[in-house]
């Protein structure tokens, strides 16, 4: 694979999502938790695609249970708390694994040629992953990184 648009996954729905159908938007995936200390990020998130979703701007969250247990949930209680208390309007896929032997295929990707400190692991909920116009990714931020860090980022990829 060799670029994000080579990757399918499912929505949050269980419909078939073809990251094809973003070729030239600038694509920003996030694994994302409900129960987790930085789940208030979602607000950033949205915030971030709201200002320039119209300017080709994709925020995809992925949810994922991996990190102590902060994505419990079925799908149906995944999306009343991003719809209800974030007002998340962004696609969503279903619940996936990001590290280890069940990783979904698009995040052993984005690890790979997006390395981390230390290790290419992803450490903990809400890292972030930009991707260029071309389905390249541009670079990998930590959790604790603030979705309103990335604007100058964002701009420069959707100015590319």
């Amino acid at each position: 694979m060799s670029s994000l648009y080579d990757f399918t996954i499912n929505s949050l729905q269980g419909k078939e999502m073809n990251l094809a159908d973003y070729a030239g938007k600038v694509v920003l995936v996030v694994n994302t938790a409900s129960k987790c200390g930085l789940t208030p990020q979602y607000e950033g998130l949205q915030a971030l695609y709201d200002k320039y979703a119209d300017k080709g701007l994709v925020i995809i969250g992925s949810p994922c249970n991996q990190f102590a247990n902060q994505e419990p949930g079925d799908s149906e209680a995944i999306q009343g708390n991003c719809l209800i208390n974030y007002g998340v309007s962004f696609p969503i896929t279903e619940k996936i694994e990001v590290n280890g032997k069940g990783a979904h295929p698009l995040f052993a990707y984005l690890k790979k040629a997006a390395p981390g400190t230390l290790t290419n692991a992803v450490k903990w909920n809400f890292t972030k992953f930009l991707v260029g116009k071309d389905g390249q990714p541009i670079k990998r931020y930590s959790p604790t990184t603030k979705p309103e860090q990335l604007e100058a980022d964002i701009e420069a990829a959707l100015q590319a």
